[in-house]
């Protein structure tokens, strides 16, 4: 592929994510960068999803604009005033999908009228090349996945096609073919089959498909990562795609001071009590939900681990086991909704993370040096763990291969095993390494900057 004539020095460029919170929130930091470096950008997405995203800065106002397409409101089955993954039960996210694909006409009008120089759009958006492609405007694929997942997915047309050779979850459950190196990135078999179970709705086009799509029509791949986390990834990314793939660095998140902010004021509070890097962080993520079996296995583990502990859940606090609270009072703090996880994570108090892997809370994570205990559920998340378990940066919970279940005991021995015990030492060091690569700094700034001059 030729390299792209450069001659633009300010951009006008079309920003459209897919409607998950955790898509939504790196797509408006990327579009805050290139509004920082003098570039317009029009940020697209639903009205209830845009009341959601961080405020535009106010010297930011003239070059970031927001962008509202109505959404759909008839779509069978689709719950009441949803609009991203975190209000869709994981089973029925076809009919997000469902939704998301009818925005097509209204964003082609959009293009059309605007006729910016790039799109930068999603996985999801299989739709949206051709529609450019008769703009003659160009088309970057932005992957909120590192090398290594991305890696494992395979190449583009083989997705297209289905000719991976992967149809029911146990073909996921085996390091892919062309792979060349000594690797362990495979599924475990519970982490994989949800996935599998959601494919078979047959009236839309499937993630493989739109994957596929996304990375074939693109000109440029942009990866929210860098090599020097994952060379060996990043070199077989470019053989496996043929096309340019440019990590823009990790995107960490700022930390937004905010006096204001009551949720930010309690839990800050209860940190403030605790010692230096005393405090296992929990959170899980908005799309998967526990069940009430595994919600308890998780709180007993807690307890028994004699840590104290900041929980963050979506679920009712009557879905905890009955005492549980007056027993972990003043050690444990267990918080119901949305919860400011960058500030938590940068707090002196909290030493570890256990998270469910989704790639952007590793990033605030290690970000900050908190060392992870990894327990991961769906989409990316098993293929995340097992390499910040190569890495040496977390410990994975003990599950069953195929139905997932674990223990308290297992929980507890992991927490302890990475926050305080000797045998984790090693662990929480390299952790702590990971600050410099992960946080805010010039390696990403750097890496960020290429992608833009790229677009040029």
């Amino acid at each position: 592929m030729e390299e792209k004539e450069k001659v633009k020095e300010n951009l006008q460029v079309v920003v459209f994510p897919w409607l998950a919170m955790g898509h939504l929130i790196p797509f408006f930091h990327l579009s805050k960068s290139l509004a920082q470096k003098g570039h317009k950008v029009w940020f697209v997405s639903t009205p209830r999803n845009l009341t959601k995203i961080p405020k535009i800065p106010p010297h930011l106002s003239s070059h970031l604009n927001l962008v509202t397409l109505t959404f759909p409101r008839k779509i069978p089955n689709l719950p009441l005033n949803a609009e991203s993954a975190a209000e869709v039960p994981f089973a029925a996210q076809s009919l997000l999908k469902q939704a998301f694909d009818s925005l097509e006409p209204a964003l082609a009008d959009f293009l059309q009228s605007s006729k910016p120089d790039w799109i930068i759009y999603d996985y999801a958006s299989h739709w949206i090349h051709s529609r450019a492609a008769e703009l003659g405007i160009s088309r970057a694929y932005f992957a909120l996945f590192n090398a290594a997942w991305l890696s494992f997915l395979g190449p583009p047309l083989d997705l297209i096609n289905g000719l991976d050779g992967r149809s029911s979850a146990e073909d996921y459950t085996v390091v892919p073919k062309w792979i060349p190196f000594e690797s362990r990135l495979a599924y475990r078999y519970h982490e994989i089959a949800t996935n599998i179970d959601r494919e078979i709705d047959m009236s839309i086009t499937n993630d493989s498909v739109r994957f596929g799509i996304a990375l074939d029509e693109s000109e440029v791949i942009a990866v929210k990562s860098r090599p020097e986390f994952e060379p060996e990834w990043f070199d077989l990314l470019g053989k496996l795609y043929r096309r340019p793939v440019i990590p823009v660095g990790f995107l960490p998140p700022v930390v937004e001071e905010d006096d204001d902010d009551v949720d930010w004021l309690g839990i800050k509070d209860f940190l403030d009590e605790q010692k230096e890097k005393s405090v296992a962080y929990v959170a899980l993520g908005t799309e998967a939900t526990l069940t009430r079996e595994q919600l308890t296995e998780l709180a007993f583990g807690l307890e028994l681990s004699e840590l104290p502990f900041l929980w963050v859940i979506r679920n009712s606090l009557d879905m905890l086991p009955g005492g549980f609270l007056d027993r972990v009072k003043g050690r444990g703090r267990v918080y119901v909704g949305w919860a400011p996880q960058v500030r938590i994570l940068s707090h002196d108090s909290v030493g570890g993370f256990l998270t469910h892997c989704g790639w952007n809370s590793v990033v605030e994570g290690l970000g900050h040096g908190r060392v992870l205990v990894l327990f991961p559920m769906v989409n990316d998340q098993g293929i995340n763990a097992r390499v910040l378990s190569e890495k040496g940066v977390g410990v994975e919970i003990p599950r069953d291969e195929f139905d997932g279940s674990f223990s308290r005991d297992s929980v507890a021995e992991s927490v302890r095993l990475a926050m305080v015990d000797d045998s984790g030492e090693l662990m929480r060091i390299k952790a702590n390494e990971m600050k410099g690569l992960f946080g805010v700094g010039d390696g990403n700034e750097f890496h960020l900057n290429q992608f833009i001059d790229f677009l040029k």
